[in-house]
């Protein structure tokens, strides 16, 4: 799928239905592209999930967006404006949860939410942030003594302290015991419900099947395709795999037409051992995308 047909946002149009548009984005470290013209779209009040091997991109992207990293070249609108040169105004409509969270170590977990809500025009009370994020037992204890999963909990409270129209999430759920991510995807639901726009980066495969509204693969500096996790590579999922064993090794067929390979091999084998037919689930769509498997097995009869 590309999006290179889609017409660019004129910076400043608030009314549209984008939260975040970019068009042509690049970006190369020390010569080599990492970003080679990406064109992304993220719309108001949806969750959006932005997956992708490590050094696909991710975080380079959300950076430029969030306006803490330069582009070397393309269009990006978050908001109405430009981050290269959005003002505070502009920062305040935005949350963000980056990776390796920080600082105030020495301070209480209520002492930190109080410290940083003098920082929003208008912020969520210290006692909504810790039930949201179910550090209401750990409020007085000092932020070096709490796990990796409640540092994780207090960066979600920090990044939606202010009621973000926009909140970026790098990674969130990293570190968090399957308890916390869970309770972490209900704070999400309700962030989405009350109409904050999400975008999200994870390695999870399940979170962003559980989350999002719509997934995008980065792979070669691009999205490899964008849509809701159940219609992720729809080309893909018309493929079928059928294998079954022959001379004592197993032999794969990817096709669309798993009847007339059925026909085929019936015709020559009275009884076919092992036989099994299957179609490929969100993690082996994801893999195609990326590269990270061929696209055709060894033994295709096709």
């Amino acid at each position: 799928m590309t999006t290179t047909e889609l017409a660019p946002l004129p910076v400043g149009s608030g009314t549209t239905s984008a939260a975040v548009t970019v068009r042509g984005l690049t970006k190369r470290y020390g010569g080599r592209p990492v970003l080679a013209g990406l064109d992304l779209d993220v719309r108001r009040g949806e969750c959006f999930a932005l997956l992708g091997p490590n050094g696909a991109g991710k975080t380079t992207t959300i950076e430029i967006l969030e306006g803490v990293r330069p582009r070397d070249g393309g269009d990006v609108v978050v908001l109405g404006e430009d981050p290269a040169v959005a003002g505070r105004g502009w920062r305040d409509r935005i949350g963000v949860v980056a990776q390796g969270e920080g600082g105030g170590a020495a301070l209480s977990v209520r002492e930190t939410l109080d410290h940083f809500a003098g920082y929003h025009a208008t912020s969520r009370s210290t006692a909504e942030l810790l039930s949201a994020v179910g550090l209401e037992e750990s409020a007085g204890v000092r932020v070096e003594r709490l796990s990796g999963g409640q540092r994780r909990r207090l960066a979600v409270a920090l990044g939606v302290q202010g009621r973000p129209e926009l909140l970026v999430l790098d990674e969130p759920t990293t570190g968090m015991d399957p308890v916390a991510r869970r309770r972490f995807w209900e704070l999400i639901r309700e962030l989405r419900s009350d109409g904050t726009t999400i975008l999200l980066t994870t390695h999870y495969l399940d979170e962003a099947a559980e989350l999002a509204d719509r997934v995008g693969v980065l792979a070669g500096g691009r999205l490899a395709d964008v849509a809701p996790p159940d219609e992720l590579g729809a080309a893909l999922r018309r493929q079928s795999t059928v294998s079954w064993l022959e001379d004592g090794a197993r032999r794969r067929v990817r096709t669309e037409e798993p009847g007339a390979v059925l026909r085929d091999l019936l015709a020559v084998h009275a009884e076919v051992p092992g036989l099994t037919v299957t179609r490929p689930g969100l993690e082996d769509v994801y893999l195609r995308l990326v590269g990270a498997v061929p696209t055709a097995a060894d033994g295709d009869l096709r």
